[in-house]
């Protein structure tokens, strides 16, 4: 009986993902067959937007090509595994055992196809977001010309952003709320505004956002260097060793870097080795000094002072968060 009204569950968010993406100009019947949907809301608002976001278990590797939709000039925003999606884990022990992908805050144009390559048994969720580039040149006004490289047709742009608590929080308003009982669309077209808000405050931050034009192997280069980097966040890559993967010299691989990531190698490699020691301190339970030492730290001074440029807080003062809300228990 639950193997049935499974498949009946599986059928009726088959038939919610075709009608929405029906409407953009979409076809995904193939692709479909590689996932196990957990659950998926879509809502358009053509001709200028449209929003959807979701959950879904991969049961084969695969490598989805993006395609144009009725939005025209499209640029697409997707924010990858930022919310956690534990559905039927009771219940489906390849879920249980299913890896995730690191998150990640991704901008591309429509217009230019992008390669998403997807593994078997691996656990997606993501928030996406596709606006008219015109639509969102009116909305930003005066503030789009700090954006002006999303709207230059000709420029294949690629930009990754880090998720901010408040990006965190508007996502989790997205996925998690109860959906209102009435004018539903109406308050999804504002929450994703709002979400856009606040990735746009962090792109504001940027300096000279603008850069050359990307390829495709000079992306997949620097997505070569950021996953070295990710792989080993106790000891750094040395530059000679990023060159050999990134297939470029130092210059021109520090330059990419930055345009893609919105700072330099180095800065990147801190930032995510305090968001990992964050972790290490809110979630693992370690004490600071053994946060410090696992993330490669044998100076605690220099440590705190790395957190604290990072995070926003010293390492105690931010476990101190977590004990007012009886999230954590002790520190040192």
């Amino acid at each position: 009986m639950v193997e049935k009204m499974n498949e009946q569950g599986n059928k009726y968010i088959d038939s919610r993902i075709f009608q929405f993406t029906n409407k953009l100009g979409l076809v995904l019947e193939r692709e479909l067959e590689h996932f196990q949907v957990n659950f998926f809301k879509g809502f358009t608002f053509l001709p200028d937007m449209a929003m959807h976001f979701g959950s879904f278990f991969t049961t084969s590797d695969f490598t989805r090509v993006t395609g144009k939709s009725h939005i025209t000039d499209g640029i697409g925003f997707v924010f990858h595994n930022i919310f956690e999606d534990n559905a039927d884990d009771e219940t489906d022990v390849r879920k249980t055992n299913a890896t995730t992908e690191p998150p990640y805050v991704r901008i591309f144009p429509y217009a230019i196809s992008q390669k998403m390559h997807f593994k078997k048994n691996t656990r997606v969720t993501h928030v996406s977001i596709s606006i008219s580039a015109e639509y969102l040149k009116n909305f930003l006004k005066e503030e789009s010309e700090h954006f002006l490289f999303l709207f230059d047709s000709a420029n294949n742009f690629w930009i990754e952003e880090l998720m901010t608590d408040d990006i965190l929080r508007t996502v989790n308003d997205i996925v998690k709320k109860e959906e209102p009982g009435t004018m539903s669309s109406f308050y999804y077209k504002i929450k994703a505004m709002e979400l856009l808000y606040h990735l746009f405050k962090s792109l504001r931050n940027r300096q000279n956002a603008v850069g050359q034009k990307l390829n495709k192997k000079e992306i997949e280069a620097v997505y070569l260097v950021r996953d070295k980097i990710i792989s080993s966040l106790s000891q750094p890559s040395t530059i000679a060793e990023l060159k050999l993967i990134a297939g470029m010299n130092e210059l021109k691989l520090r330059r990419l870097f930055k345009q893609v990531f919105g700072m330099g190698i180095y800065d990147y490699y801190q930032h995510l080795r305090m968001k990992e020691a964050a972790r290490l301190l809110r979630e693992e339970k370690l004490t600071v000094s053994e946060a410090g030492y696992q993330m490669g730290f044998e100076n605690l001074g220099h440590f705190t002072k790395v957190f604290e440029k990072h995070i926003g807080k010293k390492p105690k003062k931010y476990v101190q968060c977590f004990n007012v809300t009886g999230t954590r228990s002790n520190a040192k």
